[in-house]
């Protein structure tokens, strides 16, 4: 059983890896990213989708931590 999810395990992970690839390899257009005035230089759409998406990945649960703390401490202070 521990290998065949083992093997379950390889197949996604190489299953997203060519999703990914098809992605960066069919979004290949340059465009340049205006923020608040700044530009950025021009790169692969791809890039920039990709960077976004890490991004939230790694925005939403350290915003989901910081919610959970601040919500263990309100009980803490009201129980006391």
């Amino acid at each position: 059983m521990r290998n065949f999810k083992r093997v379950l395990a390889a197949l996604f992970t190489l299953l997203l890896a060519a999703v990914v690839l098809f992605f960066v390899l069919e979004n290949q257009q340059s465009v340049s990213l205006v923020v608040f005035g700044w530009a950025a230089p021009a790169m692969p759409i791809s890039v920039i989708v990709l960077f976004a998406l890490v991004a939230g990945l790694v925005v939403g649960p350290l915003l989901g931590l910081y919610g959970l703390l601040r919500n263990r401490r309100r009980l803490r202070s009201s129980a006391a």
